[in-house]
């Protein structure tokens, strides 16, 4: 499985906490990538790849799939509490 630093972030409504996040994105083998947060989520969950952040102090965050109270599967960090505040605090992924 390999793993990818996720770096930036979309959302529809960029400072809206409760906003769905749309793509996430990162830079690996001299290569920009950004994908959906379904297939991260399927990714996640297929085994296929490990994401993970690193926060403003170095520290490693790994991206999980959770589930809202609604049902609706999301990705945030381990570190995370309800809300996915260390993928929401990365900047925004280009438009490309």
């Amino acid at each position: 499985m390999s793993q990818h630093q996720i770096t930036c972030i979309n959302k529809e409504i960029r400072y809206n906490p409760y906003e769905r996040i749309t793509h996430v994105g990162g830079f690996s083998n001299n290569t920009r990538w950004k994908i959906t947060q379904q297939e991260a989520i399927r990714y996640i969950r297929a085994g296929t790849y490990q994401f993970y952040t690193i926060d403003v102090y170095g520290r490693r965050a790994e991206v999980i799939v959770a589930t809202s109270r609604f049902g609706n599967a999301y990705i945030k960090t381990t570190s995370d509490g309800d809300e996915p505040n260390n993928l929401l605090s990365l900047s925004e992924c280009p438009l490309t």
